[in-house]
């Protein structure tokens, strides 16, 4: 998916008794790179390299007193750095969570195992139409368990969008997308996450273009399209999407739905009077899976495949969905969910919702070359 803002250093040093994080003491042998476990250890370990805030703080105690193994999580921020680590061909990592289009280049350049799904027995758990969907990336779900699912999606302060806009928001991309509105809105701030592969596909879906497949000129005019709007545009950065929109600081910005959950509830903890809404534009938006996988040369994947399953069991994937405020695929675990997520449609979009979502193929080299430029110029606005 994705870079997720983390609640902070003090919560990830916390629990740096039963997770070794990078910045946290952590304590070991030299290691072929800073952000590669040690491996001095005597094989009761499991090194989960994770996007930051993207686990429940019990998860690592209640892991290592069911199985005896201790889970040592260190955290990424994006795909790339992600990649680089794997490809690497020795990452010293046991789990990883890429997003699946990131996945399925990986899985073809020999990056992961096989799942030995005999030692998997909660993969039964699985909703087996999300898990058809994600085949996309991960043919035969051979290599890969989804851990979290979304969507992209528009956040926004109802008030001051209802203010700057002389009434209440469109239910389209237009709302970002059109300069018109854009230039209304820009006083309060508008921001979007850095995530060029999945914004320029919104754009084409805005423009009633395939997503996956765009035709000749279809690019081109989505530069145009971002090239309008930038002048309006206050930040691309996804780390400070969630604070930004609950302390005002963002009154709209196109992030991830679950990043828009937690802003929505540090605004409610804060009491500061701010109301954020979700949409999920009527022309439909991007479906993004996280996904658990096993590195070629993980050093404990014995200790892996046990770390996967104890994610898949209900009450565990649960208890991680109700602190992290994103949808598992996990259906035994829905009894298990603060009924405050399980009845968001953020979170868990309708049926019909869901019937509005595509799913990012992997990008050829023509067109993933094609998407930096565009979002170069973007960002620098040239």
């Amino acid at each position: 998916m994705h870079i997720r803002n983390a609640r902070g250093a003090l919560f990830l040093c916390a629990v740096a008794a039963v997770a070794a994080l990078p910045g946290c003491g952590r304590t070991g042998g030299a290691a072929p790179h800073p952000d590669v476990p040690a491996r001095t250890d005597d094989g009761r370990v499991v090194d989960l390299y994770n996007w930051a805030d993207y686990i429940a703080p019990s998860t690592a105690q209640e892991f290592q007193g069911r199985t005896g193994i201790k889970l040592r999580v260190s955290t990424f921020e994006t795909n790339e750095t992600l990649e680089s680590r794997l490809m690497t061909g020795d990452s010293g990592y046991d789990v990883v969570v890429p997003t699946a289009p990131y996945l399925q280049r990986q899985i073809r350049g020999g990056a992961y195992r096989p799942l030995d799904k005999k030692l998997l027995p909660n993969l039964a758990n699985l909703d087996p139409a999300l898990m058809e969907r994600v085949a996309l990336n991960d043919p035969d779900n051979a290599h890969s368990v989804i851990y979290m699912w979304g969507t992209y999606g528009i956040g926004y302060n109802v008030s001051e969008v209802r203010e700057a806009l002389g009434g209440p928001a469109p239910d389209g991309w237009g709302l970002l997308f059109d300069p018109d509105y854009a230039s209304r809105l820009q006083h309060c701030g508008i921001g979007t996450i850095d995530a060029p592969a999945g914004v320029i596909r919104l754009v084409l879906k805005y423009l009633g273009r395939d997503p996956n497949a765009p035709g000749p000129g279809d690019l081109e005019d989505a530069e145009r399209v971002l090239l309008r709007i930038r002048p309006f545009i206050r930040t691309i950065n996804t780390t400070n999407v969630i604070e930004s929109m609950a302390n005002g600081d963002l009154c709209i910005a196109l992030g991830y739905n679950g990043d828009f959950v937690q802003a929505r509830n540090r605004a409610r903890e804060a009491k500061n009077g701010i109301q954020i809404a979700f949409l999920l534009p009527r022309e439909g938006s991007l479906l993004w899976f996280d996904m658990l996988a096993i590195p070629k040369n993980a050093p404990h994947a014995a200790n892996a495949l046990a770390l996967i399953n104890f994610l898949m069991d209900p009450h565990v994937i649960a208890a991680i969905s109700n602190y992290i405020g994103f949808a598992n695929a996990n259906i035994a675990a829905t009894p298990f969910l603060d009924p405050s997520i399980a009845s968001d449609p953020i979170v868990f979009p309708t049926p019909e919702q869901r019937r509005r979502l595509f799913v990012q193929a992997e990008d050829s080299p023509d067109q993933a070359r094609a998407l930096t430029r565009i979002w170069e110029k973007f960002k620098t606005g040239q």
